[in-house]
């Protein structure tokens, strides 16, 4: 084996020969203080591999080697200033080398590689995020402090190391993981950096599209509550931990449309859009990931109309058509799901989507979002009845609303 194990290090010597060559060649100034911490010279440190020659010694490389290449790779996805100066042709060079070499190493060793250096990489870097976290019982523990103990940027790049493990898993394997890779996660999501808060909460993503709540066991109410209190993350993390969250608290929640988390998660989310619901990025995400929550609520979204609807009737004249429409979209999905009963909304409702009508006119998506309030129309007319025909009866003589005088005409069906 010791022989096979040379052979394979020779060869990974081979492979990132030249990424480490044209690393060395990238100009980079690094704006991580602190400590001399750098993400260039972490990157050298761990592909240290000439002098290596026992066979711990050349386990240890491949592990640190595999490490630095996770990290090349998540380079990609990233605009942090500690990953962003790694060249678009270094990163794919990277995946490169890591498939060619995992895929020696299951040839010879006969084991996934990943799988191997899992549980031992997984925990030192749940250490290596949680060394700059606030110590919440030390009330004088600032972020400066944190940082001070340990550069935030080794949390950094561990978070993106860890969320690139993860992401190599999928279902049924990573459910049989939990127990590893959740305490990880949690802890990420724990860390005072939005961009470790933000590897954090998707690792979580996939682990909620590729595991079942059993597999999450007795972590769940542990992770809700870590997704309640990061509902208030900074905007460039805010479309992150409302999919994870919502995807979460369906996966977990799913068979319960009356858990209480349900109405945790969505009220902390309604009051962050109130407080801002001008904010373009946070209402568009909030509208686009949503959708499942309600699904799964049901007709339990009728004790959040009071929320929900005032909030609607202001982004659906938005300056934006990407809103509108995604706003139309959320309105027939909870008209199909409550009919909207007993509410006061009905009026309200007739009179602003043919206020839309009217201003869709100037519109660039002005076909796509007629077309939807149609829908919404019709589907208010065949739940609501005669409520809504009474509502609509102002506005059926309006010559600019006449197109959708046939689509309505003699269409009134209660549904019961």
């Amino acid at each position: 084996m010791s022989d096979s194990l040379s052979a394979l290090h020779r060869r990974l010597i081979q492979l990132t020969k030249s990424i480490l060559e044209s690393l060395n060649e990238t100009n980079y100034k690094p704006l991580e203080s602190g400590g001399g911490a750098t993400t260039k010279s972490i990157v050298y440190s761990l592909l240290d591999t000439a002098t290596k020659t026992t066979s711990e010694e050349i386990r240890n490389v491949f592990r640190d080697s595999t490490l630095v290449l996770a990290l090349l790779i998540s380079s990609r996805t990233s605009t942090h200033d500690s990953l962003s100066w790694i060249p678009e042709r270094v990163s794919v060079a990277a995946e490169s080398a890591f498939r060619a070499f995992a895929d020696e190493y299951v040839a010879v060793c006969k084991e996934d590689l990943v799988v191997v250096l899992l549980p031992e990489t997984v925990p030192n870097l749940k250490e290596k995020i949680k060394e700059s976290s606030i110590d919440k019982e030390n009330e004088s523990d600032e972020f400066s402090a944190a940082s001070a103990r340990t550069p935030v940027v080794h949390a950094i790049l561990a978070a993106y190391q860890f969320r690139w493990f993860v992401t190599q898993f999928e279902s049924p394997r990573l459910g049989e993981l939990c127990n590893l890779v959740i305490p990880c996660a949690l802890t990420a999501l724990d860390h005072w950096s939005p961009e470790v808060k933000g590897q954090g909460m998707l690792a979580f993503t996939h682990i909620a599209k590729n595991v079942n709540p059993a597999e999450i066991g007795w972590y769940g109410d542990v992770i809700l509550d870590a997704c309640c209190q990061n509902i208030a993350s900074a905007d460039e993390i805010w479309e992150l931990v409302v999919e994870m969250s919502v995807l979460l608290v369906t996966c977990t929640q799913r068979s319960n449309c009356r858990s209480s988390w349900f109405e945790r998660i969505l009220n902390e989310m309604l009051s962050h859009l109130e407080r801002q619901p001008r904010n373009k990025d946070r209402r568009i995400a909030w509208l686009k990931f949503i959708e499942p929550l309600f699904n799964a609520v049901g007709l339990v979204l009728l004790a959040h109309f009071r929320r929900i609807f005032p909030l609607f009737f202001q982004w659906m004249h938005a300056d934006d058509d990407e809103t509108v429409l995604l706003v139309l979209k959320r309105l027939q999905v909870v008209i199909k799901l409550t009919w909207i009963r007993n509410t006061p909304y009905i009026g309200r409702l007739v009179d602003e989507l043919t206020k839309l009508y009217k201003e869709a006119a100037l519109r660039r998506g002005r076909e796509e979002i007629r077309a939807n309030i149609l829908q919404i129309l019709v589907l208010l007319q065949q739940c609501k009845g005669m409520q809504f025909e009474a509502a609509w009866d102002k506005y059926k003589d309006d010559p600019n609303l006449s197109c959708l005088g046939p689509s309505l005409s003699g269409r009134i069906v209660v549904l019961v």
